[in-house]
């Protein structure tokens, strides 16, 4: 096969997600979840940021910005006037520095986790995906004036971290290991990225920018740079991210860099860790994580090497996301066989039945194979947000079925889980079994466990994770093929998304603007229905993205991938309650093929204005058998019905 054929055949099975602008919800159930987060859980994140939250742990997050804000005015004062401005210098005061008085902390220095600057950028970043569809002024001006406080406290070169600015520049980068300012970078870029595609303000994006150009600068593989990469992943996906925003392909090198250079010998942070030994005086303490030193770093051998999940649940899911995404644009096979490798591990030996990963109280991370006890369960919620990032990114690799049973799974039944109906308290973990007598004797084997959720924690990753999630579930729901002819449908959510397509028949007659309208009650029933539209070309389409019908073509060749539901029962069966019928309710008849294809259905042929397929899959209660590895659960059933696995109160036992 010659290499342009390659290429056509690889667009022809690879895809990429929907911008957010392009796609909207209406569905009874995903509109509530949004205007939940929208309406009670954005303002009640704002107050938490800004410590204003009664008997709520202490964020210190916008604290942190102000403070890193006001020594840059003051240092700038002292430059203009000839003052004399002394920059601090960096003493060790551990990963968590809180105040000697709770009720005074000092205004001028930093408090929190060394990650605490994230906690602002996941919160933009549902605010972004929030305003694309529901333009709030009150809540738009509230960013705004966050975002300037923000690129206050940038540095001249770009460097953009509290933890480091206030307590002192000289030694950052020497601690990438715990530190997160690489972490932090990511989740910067994310939250810029999804304000700039809301609201069209690129003032943060800009900064964002200006943050992984200077990191771009220091890290690389030629001698004058480091040779390091991200201690807690998440840079990968995000410099991915900003690559297919701005198209400037350094940034697709660094993420290439930072997933190859992972645990290359000798390894980086055993490096660093005599490094800083030597400059603090102390002894060096070897790495002993098992099943090897910095394998809780995922860096313990090349990601290219890895087949087993270990360490850190979290950081590995943000890890083999990014790594999926180098991967899916570099068409790099030797990766992509990796993330196959650990995705199999993941779903086959180390997952719950709700799409809870398996990890300990114990660095939060992975366990052996098969171990699942379900009331010592970690089942962070914030692992189960990274599983749905890893699940998409597999998706767009490839559309296999498998991948969106998963996120489904996932998504309904840990990440959801994981916010009271309120929107203003939360678990940060999610056993499949609590029984409230442990945690009120106090047994220690449970201290991670609570049987309420909280208003808030110090660490505080797992409640914006959830927003920016739900305010972005539609882009889950759909990707479009990179070869421009075929969208894929993941999830039935409720709502309109619009895709330019590539006419199969027609190459010569450009691109048409489709519409596809959904509806249904998932994850409720197994009804739903897609309506296609065609978008007038004209200038009412720049007014909504999401597509506004009118005069113009009327009809293109190309297709759409329904996804056929594992709770549905087999493929064939479900296939079989799928039809498709024209604006008058008349079968289509030979203009569409049907296909079916690792557990999608694929519909390809003459689409006209107003054809509906209607999607009537079977919706039981059915008892799953837990895998007879699992000791724990030997000769246990869960019952599942659609995509919610239910739960057994103590009176139903």
């Amino acid at each position: 096969m010659s290499e342009k054929a390659k290429s056509v055949d690889r667009a022809a099975h690879t895809s990429h997600p929907i911008d957010i602008r392009s796609a909207s919800v209406d569905s009874s159930f995903w509109s509530r979840e949004q205007e939940l987060v929208r309406t009670a859980v954005l303002p009640y994140q704002w107050w938490v940021l800004n410590d204003q939250v009664a008997g709520a742990d202490p964020s210190y997050c916008m604290h942190n910005f102000r403070a890193a804000a006001r020594q840059n005015q003051r240092e700038a004062e002292a430059e203009a006037t000839g003052g004399r401005f002394e920059a601090p210098t960096y003493t060790d005061r551990g990963f968590d520095v809180l105040p000697e008085d709770p009720s005074r902390p000092d205004p001028d220095k930093f408090y929190g986790f060394v990650f605490q600057d994230t906690d602002f950028s996941k919160w933009i970043e549902a605010v972004g995906y929030s305003l694309a569809h529901h333009p709030d002024p009150d809540l738009e001006a509230t960013a705004d004036g966050a975002i300037d406080v923000v690129c206050a406290a940038q540095q001249p070169n770009g460097y953009l971290d509290t933890f480091y600015i206030l307590g002192g520049m000289d030694r950052h980068f020497t601690d990438l290991k715990d530190h997160h300012e690489l972490y932090c970078m990511g989740h910067l870029i994310e939250g810029a990225i999804a304000y700039y595609q809301g609201t069209g303000k690129d003032k943060l994006l800009r900064a964002a920018c200006r943050f992984a150009d200077y990191v771009w600068s220091v890290f690389g593989s030629s001698p004058e740079r480091l040779h390091g990469y991200p201690g807690h992943e998440i840079a990968e996906m995000a410099l991915v991210r900003l690559y297919e925003v701005t198209k400037e392909s350094r940034y697709l090198d660094l993420a290439v860099y930072f997933i190859t250079q992972r645990g290359q010998d000798p390894l980086y942070f055993e490096q660093e860790d005599r490094k800083r030994a030597a400059h603090d005086g102390v002894a060096y303490r070897p790495n002993t994580d098992c099943p090897a030193p910095y394998a809780y770093y995922q860096a313990h051998r090349p990601v290219k090497k890895q087949d087993e999940a270990v360490g850190h649940a979290v950081r590995a899911g943000y890890l083999y996301s990014g790594a999926a995404d180098v991967a899916r644009l570099t068409d790099d096979a030797e990766l992509k066989q990796a993330v196959d490798r650990l995705w199999r591990n993941i779903v086959d030996c180390k997952l719950y039945v709700t799409g809870g990963i398996r990890a300990t109280s114990a660095g939060e991370a992975f366990s052996y194979d098969y171990d699942l006890p379900n009331d010592l369960a970690y089942s962070e919620t914030c692992a189960a947000v990274s599983l749905v990032f890893f699940a998409r990114r597999m998706l767009e690799l490839e559309p296999k079925s498998e991948y969106a049973d998963v996120m489904e799974r996932a998504l309904y039944n840990t990440v959801l889980a994981g916010m009271a109906m309120d929107g203003k308290s939360f678990f940060y973990v999610n056993p499949l079994e609590v029984r409230p007598r442990t945690y009120l004797n106090h047994d220690s084997r449970f201290a991670h466990v609570s049987p309420l959720r909280r208003k808030w924690f110090c660490c505080a990753c797992c409640p914006p994770n959830i927003a920016r999630l739900v305010e972005s579930v539609q882009c889950y729901a759909y990707t479009q093929g990179d070869d421009g002819r075929t969208l894929f449908v993941h999830l039935y959510v409720g709502g309109r998304t619009s895709f330019e397509a590539v006419d199969a028949e027609n190459d010569t007659d450009g691109a048409c603007t489709v519409c596809l309208e959904m509806h249904g009650d998932q994850p409720w029933s197994g009804l739903a229905a897609a309506t296609v539209h065609f978008v007038a070309q004209n200038s009412e389409k720049s007014q909504s993205r999401t597509g506004e019908r009118g005069a113009g073509r009327q009809s293109g060749h190309f297709a759409i991938a329904f996804r056929l539901p594992s709770w549905a029962g087999d493929w064939r069966t479900s296939a079989a309650a799928v039809s498709v019928v024209d604006a008058a309710g008349e079968p289509v008849g030979p203009r569409m093929s049907r296909v079916v294809r690792d557990g999608y259905l694929y519909l390809s042929g003459d689409w006209h204005e107003g054809d509906v397929v209607r999607l009537d899959f079977a919706m039981d209660v059915v008892p799953v058998m837990a895998n007879p590895k699992v000791s724990e659960d030997a000769g246990k059933v869960a019952f599942v019905r659609g995509p919610i696995v239910y739960c057994a109160e103590e009176c139903d036992n």
